[in-house]
């Protein structure tokens, strides 16, 4: 009875939770820095400050390989644990397990020490992005999803681009591990004392949201959720649903995949494919950033605009102008037109980014929100190391770094046209389940 009650004094909307929400944004700003302080100076200089042999494309590509799988790994373990231990306890075991990272930077002899980071970092990531989502969408209403899902991938991925320009020139002044140690421990340690000092678990709004679900008390148009998963599914059970056996869920995982390895070649291959051609790192942080800004800010407006017009369209759309934006990378020189690229790629990542998610969570049930979640992005971000993986062996094989370009521009064109052919728009009020 306690906790019914409790369910039922708790509103959602962003409105009515703002501080927290404020809060979770301000979190995954700091998850942004956090990954952004490694995807410009360390790529850069792999050869000269870690010890990476010139033309090693497949060693080169090894921390992202490693980073991806353990990200991944790890939205999947944060999906459930979130939902057993609340989302807080989560967020502050990812914070904790990234304070070895700065001292790993700063005393790392060699290219192994920074793939350990990386690993970390890896874990940080899938635990803490993870649930700066999670916990959005909890307090947040239905139909503020792709609102949602916008902010956070506003405020995540416009830190990443602030990171990677502000450590290129922190690497400029006090030399490159001692930059990104400063900027690494100062962040990490912040975001540890906000989550002890003002954070809540958001957990008690998902299960106030299934509860009002069971009484029939949502209101609005109810979204398409899969019928062949039980109400409280065991991990294995989602897993299949997510992985194969919902087509729409399929769709959404595979573009989630293959769409990291848009992001993969950008900080694998763009510093050294810039730094290489003449730029310095101030001014290979400023096109890189570029693509962080123009995806960060976007997605204010790709966001909640399918709110409106729905998920499908502005994924697909976004999948094929990725695939362009780095196709155009091999095709100019100078730094107006490496930016205006990069500029491009972003925009696609800002159509496809957020509305991906917000596609899943439109017909995830709330009972099992948190997992689906965790392992869409699994999948997704499991598309750092195959893309990684893939590019760097394309690379070596070729003996030519711009092979690795056209293999990501590829396919991201086919994973798109996969979408369209065998997904379907998922927005509730677009598509709404068929009364019962």
């Amino acid at each position: 009875m306690k906790a019914d009650a409790l369910h039922a004094e708790l509103t959602h909307g962003i409105r009515s939770n703002l501080s927290q929400f404020l809060h979770q944004l301000l979190q995954v700003f700091l998850v942004g820095l956090t990954i952004g302080m490694m995807r410009n100076v360390v790529p850069a200089l792999a050869t000269t400050e870690f010890g990476v042999p010139q033309g090693s494309f497949t060693l080169l590509a090894a921390f992202v390989v490693a980073f991806g799988f353990v990200k991944g790994t790890m939205n999947f373990v944060a999906g459930r644990l979130s939902e057993r231990l609340g989302r807080r306890k989560v967020l502050l075991l990812g914070w904790l397990s990234a304070l070895p990272i700065p001292f790993l930077i700063l005393y790392g002899p060699s290219w192994g020490w920074i793939v350990a980071a990386t690993v970390l970092l890896g874990a940080n990531q899938g635990l803490t992005w993870s649930m700066t989502l999670t916990s959005k969408l909890d307090l947040s209403r239905p139909e503020q999803k792709g609102l949602v899902n916008g902010l956070n991938e506003f405020s995540g991925y416009f830190a990443v681009a602030v990171a990677g320009v502000v450590t290129g020139y922190l690497a400029s002044g006090l030399g490159p591990r001692q930059g990104l140690f400063v900027f690494g421990l100062i962040v990490i340690v912040l975001a540890l004392a906000l989550v002890l000092l003002w954070v809540r678990d958001t957990l008690p709004w998902a299960k106030a949201e299934s509860a009002r679900f069971a009484a029939g008390k949502a209101g609005g148009p109810v979204a398409r959720f899969p019928r062949n998963i039980a109400d409280q599914p065991s991990t294995w059970e989602v897993f299949t649903l997510m992985s194969w056996r919902d087509r729409r869920m399929f769709a959404l995982c595979q573009a989630g995949l293959v769409e990291k390895f848009t992001d993969a070649i950008v900080w694998v291959f763009y510093p050294v494919f810039l730094y290489g051609r003449g730029l310095s790192l101030a001014e290979t942080g400023w096109v890189i950033g570029v693509y962080g800004a123009v995806w960060g800010a976007s997605q204010l407006v790709t966001g909640p605009l399918s709110d409106r017009i729905g998920r499908q369209k502005p994924i697909t759309a976004g999948m094929l102008l990725c695939g362009v934006g780095v196709g155009l990378m091999q095709l100019g020189s100078g730094v107006a037109w490496w930016s205006a690229s990069a500029a491009i790629t972003g925009f696609g990542m800002a159509l496809l980014y957020p509305n991906l998610g917000a596609a899943v969570a439109d017909i995830a049930h709330p009972n099992w929100r948190g997992s689906a979640l965790g392992i869409y992005r699994f999948w997704r971000d499991l598309g750092y190391g195959f893309g990684a993986l893939g590019l760097g062996l394309v690379a070596q094989l070729s003996g030519q770094l711009s092979a690795g370009f056209w293999f990501v521009a590829a396919s991201m064109i086919i994973s798109g046209l996969i979408l369209a052919v065998v997904g379907e728009e998922t927005h509730p009020r677009l598509n709404p389940a068929p009364e019962a």
